[in-house]
């Protein structure tokens, strides 16, 4: 195991570090929920001046929460000491002035004897501006103080660990971040992208048995809401697969991502993981099959392995195209041209052999009750493209209802109908996998996974 993942290097940790780093959601200020702060002002009419006095007694009927039928509630209030300071704070609030709005605070900070709830709200305004003015780390100190004043109820608490979360993991205090996603997702104020970044700052802290139990919540609510899953959730479960060693659960990752994503990377990541364990050429060559298949195979030494399968199992002609689409995309890294360059001219020979003779297989094909000439005809139409000839004579074979090696007959015939664009056939060959007994298991996943990305309409992409 340890020889594979060094192997897979390059193509799975590489690839799939990058990808995270690329994927990671993160917050910025200006997706930063701040809660637009009210609060409500003792009626000050007996100690200040009567234009001050309306002023407060306005604030307070205009800010004051109301009851179902219509009164204000009986709420905690601010005190009249502060009421001056804070009447101003929020004339600069509704005309956006943010610095002057700090400075308001600031005065009223300054008062003496001052309530926690008191406390509590400076704090609140304060933040709401920093927020406001960018200053992110200012804003957290100020919420997290207004915290500390002991006087927000239950429902306010979770809006503002909501907040201070968001906060915290912009301003990259991991540890802080999570504390306040963990109360946040307890008191319900968590949606499915907070979830996400749970799973992500466990991750950064190298905790993945909790990022997965965070990520699984985050896909869970995604669903919930009618949303595609992020990309990053099942990339992070991968990676930590792959620092695990857990094979299983790569797997895993990597067929949840193709579900996700159809990219051939996760493909060719998937194949090499599942090749390195077979050891029968038949099943290595449907492995091989479905990487070429998915545009995955980028290794010379896969495009040369398979052809020689390819060639070993009678299919010059497919062995020839193989080895052809490899060289006119320049996959060949020198030590390996002289090799492929006599392997085509070897399987060249041989496939216009083929071609030569199909008429006569034609004829002889028709003749045999088995289906296996009819099968062979097939592949031959394919490997050279004539990807309708092929399914029409595989098809002929396969209705003759005498044929040994049913899995070979219907992965040809779904290819080529893929290949000529008959998708709705395509699935329908694939599903007959499944009732056949002693098909590899291994095999048989990968093509259903193919067989389930094969799109519904033909504007969509293979």
């Amino acid at each position: 195991m340890s020889y594979l993942l060094k192997a897979m290097g390059f193509w799975i940790w590489g690839l799939i570090a990058i990808a995270i780093s690329v994927s990671l959601v993160s917050i910025g200020y200006r997706t930063i929920s701040a809660y637009r702060p009210r609060y409500s002002a003792y009626d000050v009419t007996r100690d200040t001046a009567p234009d001050e006095a309306r002023e407060a007694g306005a604030l307070s009927a205009a800010t004051a929460p109301l009851t179902a039928s219509g009164s204000t509630s009986a709420q905690p209030v601010i005190g009249k000491a502060i009421a001056k300071q804070m009447t101003a704070a929020q004339k600069d609030m509704n005309a956006g002035q943010w610095s002057e709005m700090i400075k308001d605070l600031e005065a009223a900070e300054a008062k003496t004897g001052l309530t926690a709830y008191d406390e509590a709200k400076i704090n609140e305004f304060k933040g709401y501006a920093s927020v406001k003015l960018n200053d992110l780390k200012a804003a957290q100190a100020a919420y997290e103080a207004a915290v500390a004043a002991g006087a927000y109820k239950a429902e306010e608490l979770a809006k503002i660990f909501h907040l201070l979360f968001q906060l915290a993991a912009t301003n990259h205090q991991d540890a802080k971040a999570i504390e306040y996603g963990e109360r946040a997702a307890a008191a319900g104020a968590a949606g499915d992208n907070d979830l996400l970044i749970m799973s992500q700052l466990y991750y950064q802290q190298k905790d993945c048995k909790k990022s997965a139990l965070w990520g699984d919540k985050a896909i869970d609510a995604f669903k919930e809401a009618g949303q595609t899953p992020k990309e990053v959730l099942y990339q992070i479960k991968l990676q930590c697969a792959g620092d695990a060693g857990d094979t299983g659960a790569m797997k895993a990752a990597l067929y949840d991502l193709i579900r996700l994503t159809n990219k051939a990377s996760y493909w060719n990541n998937l194949l090499r993981l599942e090749r390195q364990d077979e050891r029968d050429d038949h099943n290595t060559l449907m492995i091989y099959r479905v990487m070429f298949d998915t545009h995955s195979m980028n290794a010379d030494t896969d495009y040369i392995e398979m052809a020689q399968l390819l060639g070993d199992a009678g299919l010059a002609v497919e062995a020839q195209a193989v080895l052809e689409k490899a060289m006119s995309s320049g996959v060949f890294k020198d030590e390996h041209k002289e090799r492929a360059t006599r392997l085509l001219d070897a399987f060249g020979t041989r496939a216009d052999a083929d071609m030569k003779g199909l008429p006569a297989l034609e004829v002889e094909a028709r003749k045999n009750p088995a289906g296996a000439l009819d099968v062979k005809l097939g592949e031959i139409y394919f490997g050279a493209g004539d990807f309708g000839d092929a399914a029409s004579v595989i098809s002929r074979g396969i209705d003759k209802g005498q044929l040994r090696q049913l899995d070979e007959a219907y992965v040809s015939l779904g290819r080529s109908l893929t290949a000529d664009k008959e998708l709705a056939g395509a699935k329908q060959a694939f599903a007959k996998l499944k009732s056949l007994p002693n098909f590899s298991p291994r095999v048989l996943k990968l093509w259903n996974l193919y067989a389930d990305m094969i799109p519904a309409k033909l504007s969509e992409p293979l």
